[in-house]
């Protein structure tokens, strides 16, 4: 068979392969497993930490006494919410030194990991916000406006402004992350009707609404982890043929376009919650977990360009796809 012909049925069985179902391509390419491993990785995290924290009222094994606000391992080891922290500090309380070393534990965990880690990996809510994005895709529902993304920021700031003003932690009273740990751990449902309208709100109004544009949770960590060594970086970017599978599952596709098609391949920015689907979904393999500074090193020892493939090399599919993939960055 000639290498034209070996060319075309790989161009064949991949367009057949996108209108199969979602991120076909890679299911075909690495098999199923291969094409959510970082999705299973992530609800087992989730979940885990969930089981963790749940021995102790369910069963009496007491690994972690609170939630994510403030809790205690093996009645030793402290961790707390820095920006619960933060708030009772402006607020004029000074947090217990337990609290504070807590707070630091976690601040310098998430600078060496990435922030937004937190987002994706620990996040209860993110199971609530990702539902909402599977949903819209499965029911093809157009997309909607966005809202602008420094949102986030200036909630950030007006949460640490209200216990400035009112000496009270407000946020606490309705903050979605520790509802969704005392409606599991202790039945409380008085705040379940928040994860509800988050959910309504992602789905219907605009897509990734809650951890894209308003959570003031995420732009903390976004900030603590803006300089973290590991990163996702697209190693492979002159392999991408513009399928937009990264696009279409990523709750921050923004951050894909300067990896793909600049001159640095490290995903930099603090928006990126690391989270892996883009690697999942992926039948090129263009992207891969790595530090920033092997990964700048290596792109400057080989030369090699970042950039999608030349026009002359295009293939009909990215021919076909690449109007949609300009529109949608």
């Amino acid at each position: 068979m000639s290498n034209k012909s070996m060319n075309n049925q790989t161009v064949n069985s991949k367009a057949k392969a996108h209108m199969q179902g979602e991120h076909a391509a890679a299911i075909a390419e690495l098999g199923w497993f291969g094409a959510h491993k970082y999705l299973l990785l992530r609800r087992a995290v989730q979940f885990g930490l969930l089981g963790l924290f749940a021995l102790g009222p369910l069963l009496g094994i007491w690994l972690f006494k609170g939630n994510l606000s403030a809790s205690l391992l093996l009645d030793t080891i402290p961790f707390a919410d820095p920006l619960v922290s933060l708030q009772m500090l402006i607020s004029g309380h000074i947090p217990e030194l337990s609290l504070l070393i807590g707070a630091a534990l976690i601040i310098l965990f998430y600078a060496l990991a990435g922030g937004r880690v937190f987002c994706s990996w620990v996040c209860p809510v993110n199971l609530v916000t990702d539902a909402a994005s599977w949903l819209r895709r499965k029911l093809n529902l157009p997309r909607s406006s966005e809202l602008p993304r420094n949102l986030r920021y200036y909630l950030l700031a007006l949460v640490l402004l209200l216990p400035l003003l009112t000496g009270n932690l407000i946020w606490e009273w309705i903050n979605p992350v520790p509802l969704v740990y005392r409606a599991v751990l202790f039945g409380s449902l008085s705040g379940v009707w928040i994860l509800a309208a988050i959910f309504l709100l992602d789905l219907f109004i605009t897509e990734r609404a809650w951890c894209g544009h308003l959570c003031p949770t995420g732009a903390l960590f976004g900030l603590i982890g803006k300089w973290s060594p590991i990163k996702i970086v697209a190693s492979k970017a002159s392999a991408c043929d513009n399928c937009m599978d990264c696009f279409s599952v990523c709750p921050e596709r923004q951050v894909l376009k300067p990896a793909l098609k600049g001159q640095n391949p490290v995903i930099t920015s603090p928006d990126c919650t690391q989270c892996g689907r883009c690697i999942d979904v992926c039948a090129q393999r263009v992207f891969r977990y790595q530090t920033r500074f092997t990964a700048t090193q290596a792109q400057l020892s080989t030369g090699d360009s970042t950039d999608c493939q030349s026009p002359s090399t295009t293939s009909p599919i990215r021919q076909h796809i690449a109007p949609k993939a300009e529109n949608d960055q």
